[in-house]
């Protein structure tokens, strides 16, 4: 019998090389030698990890490996050419790294400083695609465009830079893009949303750019639609980004406020004081001169208004667009009769993102449903006007395609009516965020079961509002009505107690975002009880602790997430949480309690990969992990990976150590600005060196 040892080599290597899951990979390399020689082989990206001192570490078995990531080594954020540790010559460094991966043609790295882009650049002259990444200060000492001088001299067959986690100086690109004219039209893709920005590019500098790079096809630049400052981004600059770069396939142009991850103001409607300088004829004008587009994000962060004409140009001139984001637009869907208008009129959207538009209403999310039959994933931020019917309506509209949802800062839309919304794709879903805005879910929880009568009287209502779009559309809307009707038992389970509950059979994603002073345990009641194959969670914290009183409950939660039995991931980011890092006033908490609530009852989790940002005290720039903090994480048993991304005392990561399995550590200070020099053992190159050692001497089972 002919097992899959005797497929001829030549066959099983394409079939690894077709493979680029990493994890699948890793699993593959497992099964016996021949298949780890093949890994070796045929694997063409990977991400080195470890202490950048100890040569004699670096893999030299993957000869194929074009794509090189050296942006995690440790210590993490370090000049990774010159250890504090080590008098290993920078040189020798870079030229085992060359030695062991020769074929390298994309790379990623933190470039602390400008030395460490010249060393690297020598050692492939022949980089096509480079990510530069630092959270670090640029020095005012540097010369103008210091960091991309050699990048763009040395490396003449670049075509794509990603600038998107790099800190530098906006006046720092124009001049070397200009200076080189070659490389500049060669590049083809240019990300520069730095989003530790304060004010982003200025108009002229994107003129500049976008006139020394005519043949990108990804731009995505982080700049200010404010007129109120001096070089924003308005019709001019539109217009001279759509005339130099003819094209763009992907382009997105963020205002430097919407980068930042911050809930907004849930009494704000929507509208902001002041108007972009963007009109809608300029609109016509630079969708016309992008017919290439299939993706746009426009997230202007000031408004734009009576925008529906426009966007009806959009889907005549950008026939391939797919994916649209769209912020502080309004008028983008008037609903006003049956007919459609606006970005209803983009049937080949498959991806929409409506952020802060004061006037969408539930009407305006039916006519969408309508004309955008196609959408896969639907994202809304900021809309207030718009309510449960209207989204629910939207989903059944949707049942066939919609598997991701983003529902946030809607001022009609809590945590329960956003899950009842998505109720007629709940068995569809893989994708969803909503905030954890509690109101009444007592009510919800108590009064009635969730069960039968519930969703009977729950589908009844989108027919109403469909009743409104003409009878062919009422008809409809019964006819799947009564489809879902007739299947109803296929979502739910029946509990011990008799109760019906509501499952969510796909569903493997989940965001939410939850204020400081709120508890997490109500989700469940809310209408997230059972999810059988739910693997990771995202869980945003965002408030100010200063002045709040001490929380009533012990543990913000995060043991209720136990009832999800595949539950292995989590990312708990509590970087938006303002406190005291020193000594709080009297009769407050300091961040080292708060952090104590809030990671209270994480041990009963059996969590495999678990990304922490702890809270910050913006006063002092302090994010750093507390004792308390440390000790609760050390009950997490089954850790493998854990990252956290701050700061922590050496003598506080030993207490890790107490983890069987734990295999891989690291402490990233990837915010901005990142400290430069910490005078305690927090962060110190020989702190985390001594304790990865130990990390490394330990005995894994496994």
């Amino acid at each position: 019998m002919a097992t899959i040892n005797d497929i001829p080599d030549v066959i099983l290597s394409n079939i690894f090389a077709s493979i680029s899951d990493t994890r699948t990979r890793n699993s593959l390399s497992l099964v016996s030698r021949k298949f780890m020689l093949l890994d070796r082989a045929t694997r063409v990206s990977l991400t080195l990890r470890g202490n950048a001192r100890d040569l004699f570490m670096i893999p030299t078995c993957f000869r194929s490996v074009s794509d090189l990531d050296l942006s995690f080594l440790s210590p993490w954020g370090h000049p990774l050419l010159s250890s504090p540790l080590s008098d290993t010559d920078p040189q020798l460094l870079a030229h085992r790294l060359r030695v062991a991966f020769p074929a390298v043609t994309s790379l990623t790295v933190y470039a602390r400083s400008p030395l460490t882009i010249k060393i690297l650049v020598q050692q492939w002259p022949g980089l096509k695609r480079v990510k530069l990444v630092r959270w670090h200060q640029r020095l005012a000492s540097w010369p103008i465009g210091e960091d991309f001088v050699c990048l763009l001299e040395q490396c003449e067959n670049l075509n794509w830079l990603d600038l998107s986690t790099f800190y530098y100086w906006t006046e720092d690109l124009p001049p070397v893009l200009q200076a080189c004219p070659k490389v500049s039209a060669s590049l083809v893709h240019l990300n520069l949303l730095t989003t530790s920005f304060a004010e982003g590019f200025k108009s002229q500098e994107i003129k500049e750019i976008t006139t020394a790079c005519p043949n990108l096809k990804n731009f995505l630049v982080a700049c200010n639609f404010d007129p109120r400052y001096i070089g924003f981004v308005g019709d001019e600059t539109l217009l001279a980004v759509a005339n130099n770069c003819p094209k763009l396939t992907l382009l997105h142009l963020a205002d430097t406020s919407s980068l930042t991850d911050v809930r907004g103001d849930p009494d704000n409607e929507g509208f902001t004081s002041e108007d972009a300088m963007v009109t809608k004829g300029t609109l016509v004008e630079f969708f016309s001169g992008l017919p290439l587009l299939q993706e746009l994000v426009l997230d202007v962060g000031r408004n734009v208004r009576d925008t529906s004409m426009a966007l009806e140009m959009l889907n005549s001139k950008c026939k391939d667009l797919r994916v649209l984001k769209l912020g502080q637009f309004h008028g983008i869907c008037l609903a006003n009769e049956s007919q459609l208008d606006g970005i209803a009129l983009c049937s080949g959207l498959e991806e929409l993102s409506i952020k802060n538009c004061g006037d969408l209403t539930d009407m305006g999310l039916i006519a969408i449903g309508r004309g955008c039959s196609k959408l896969s994933r639907f994202e809304v931020q900021g809309c207030k006007r718009i309510t449960e019917k209207g989204l629910r309506t939207m989903a059944c509209l949707l049942r066939n395609t919609l598997v991701k949802v983003k529902i946030s800062c809607c001022k009609n839309l809590d945590a329960a009516a956003s899950l009842r919304s998505v109720e007629p794709i709940r068995d569809r879903i893989q994708w969803l965020h909503i905030d954890c805005v509690w109101n009444g879910w007592e009510e919800i929880g108590n009064s009635e079961p969730v069960g039968l009568s519930f969703w009977h009287n729950q589908v009844e209502e989108p027919s109403s509002l469909f009743s409104l779009m003409g009878s062919e559309y009422d008809h409809e809307m019964r006819r799947k009505k009564c489809k879902y009707s007739s299947d109803v038992s296929d979502g739910y389970i029946l509990e011990n107690n008799g109760f019906w509950c509501k499952k969510w059979d796909r569903l493997q994603y989940l965001s939410l975002w939850i204020g400081v002073s709120e508890l997490l345990t109500p989700l469940a009641a809310a209408g997230l009880l059972n999810c059988p194959n739910l693997e990771e969670i995202r869980i945003k914290v965002e408030g100010d602790c200063r002045g709040r009183s001490k929380p009533s409950e012990r543990a913000f939660g995060l043991s209720s997430l136990a009832l999800y039995p595949r539950l292995s991931k989590m990312q708990l980011d509590c970087s938006e949480t303002i406190g005291y890092a020193l000594t709080a006033p009297s009769g407050q908490m300091d961040l080292s309690l708060w952090e104590r609530f809030f990671l209270n009852g994480i041990g009963e989790l059996r969590l495999s990969e678990l990304d922490y940002w702890p809270p910050q005290d913006r006063d002092v720039n302090h994010r750093s992990l507390s004792l308390p903090a440390a000790g609760l994480l050390a009950e997490c048993l089954e850790l493998r990976k854990l990252f956290i991304h701050g700061t922590a005392h050496e003598h506080f990561m030993m207490f890790l150590l107490k983890i069987p399995n734990l295999r891989d550590v690291q402490l990233r200070e990837d915010y901005y600005p990142a400290p430069e020099n910490d005078m305690s053992t927090e962060m110190r190159a020989g702190s985390c060196s001594r304790f990865e050692a130990a990390l490394n001497r330990r005995h894994i089972l496994d």
